[in-house]
């Protein structure tokens, strides 16, 4: 266990639920802080949920989930001050990532070769923040063209599996929790 590693996690309305709240109280048990936060929103403040689930349709379905609490301010975040930044997916990346200090943090972690975590639609934020070229990473299926147009490369991997290259961390979807956290706290050095 690690008292001293420090993540920062990046959330939004409408985060995957279980994308959200797994690797968050993953990542606590382990005695790593986690510092979520959300852009316009500061500690106490909270966003709303999402259930993506996969019931036999040709894409998931949705849910309201549970609201989350944020325990940091945005405004407050210094790169410098974490060891890791968490992406959790849902619908929260598809604006995030029109945030221009969500992709400046992004690109700060990624020049310091810091662990980067993003499951799901959170790699639309890699995407977007530009530091994906000459990587190989997962996703949800639907979101891999975006990774060639960032100048990826896609690689199709099982829904329980995770994925990594460097310091990037990458997994499909929420059934994916034990590789991916596993993958994340090897690469934080606290496994």
């Amino acid at each position: 266990m690690s008292d001293s590693k420090r993540v920062l996690l990046l959330a939004g309305d409408f985060v995957e639920d279980y994308e959200i709240m797994v690797p968050f109280q993953t990542l606590l048990t382990v005695g790593v802080q986690v510092d979520a936060v959300c852009p316009n929103k500061a500690a106490g403040d909270q966003v709303r949920t999402a259930i993506h689930d996969f019931e036999g349709d040709q894409t998931y379905s949705e849910k309201p989930g549970h609201n989350f609490t944020l325990n940091a301010a945005f405004a407050d975040v210094s790169t410098d001050q974490y060891d890791g930044l968490l992406i959790p997916g849902g619908r929260a990346p598809e604006y995030l990532r029109l945030n221009p200090r969500v992709l400046e943090i992004v690109r700060e972690f990624a020049a310091a070769g810091k662990p980067i975590a993003a499951i799901c639609h959170g790699i639309q934020i890699l995407t977007a923040a530009g530091i994906l070229t000459g990587r190989t990473s997962t996703c949800y299926p639907a979101c891999s063209p975006d990774i060639a147009a960032a100048g990826g490369t896609y690689q199709e991997i099982a829904l329980d599996a995770a994925l990594v290259d460097g310091n990037l961390v990458t997994a499909p979807a929420w059934p994916a929790h034990p590789a991916f956290c596993r993958e994340f706290l090897q690469l934080l050095g606290v496994l």
